[in-house]
C-alpha cells in the first residue's frame, strides 16, 4: 500500500521543520485563511518559507499552501506563524456579507442562509 499524498513517513523531518513545535504561536490561521506575501525571501531562509512566500504573491488559502508543500495543515500553520511574526506575510479571513437575492456571489453566505439550506435539506 502506498502512502497517502501529503503524508510524510518521516516524522523527524516534520520535527526539524518546526523546530520541535506542535502548535503555531498564533491562532490567526484556519483552513480558509488567505495569506499574502508582503516581502521577498531573505537570504538564508528555510526553503519551505521561501516556497510559501513565492506561492502567496496572490491570496492563497492555508489549505492550498499545505497541499502544495505536501505537508500536514498543522505543520503549514506553524511555518505560516513564523512568517507572520517576521512580517513577511499578512493574513485575512473571508468575510460574510448579507446579499440580496439575485446578487452575484462575492463572498461566503452568512450563517442564517446556511442554516436555512441545512433545514431544507433535512426536510427532503
Amino acid at each position: 500500500m502506498s502512502p497517502r499524498p501529503g503524508r510524510d513517513d518521516d516524522p523527524d523531518r516534520l520535527y526539524t521543520l518546526t523546530g520541535g513545535r506542535s502548535k503555531p504561536d498564533s491562532d490567526s490561521f484556519d483552513l480558509v485563511t488567505l495569506v499574502v506575501t508582503e516581502s521577498d525571501p531573505s537570504p538564508g531562509m528555510q526553503s519551505e518559507h521561501v516556497a510559501i512566500l513565492r506561492m502567496c504573491t496572490a491570496p492563497t488559502a492555508v489549505v492550498e499552501i499545505a497541499a502544495e508543500l505536501r505537508l500536514p495543515v498543522g505543520i503549514a500553520t506553524i511555518l505560516l506563524s513564523d512568517l507572520l511574526d517576521m512580517g513577511k506575510i499578512t493574513v485575512r479571513h473571508p468575510q460574510s456579507v448579507p446579499s440580496s437575492p439575485g446578487a452575484p456571489w462575492t463572498s461566503l453566505p452568512d450563517a442564517s442562509t446556511l442554516e436555512k439550506v441545512l433545514v431544507g435539506l433535512r426536510k427532503l
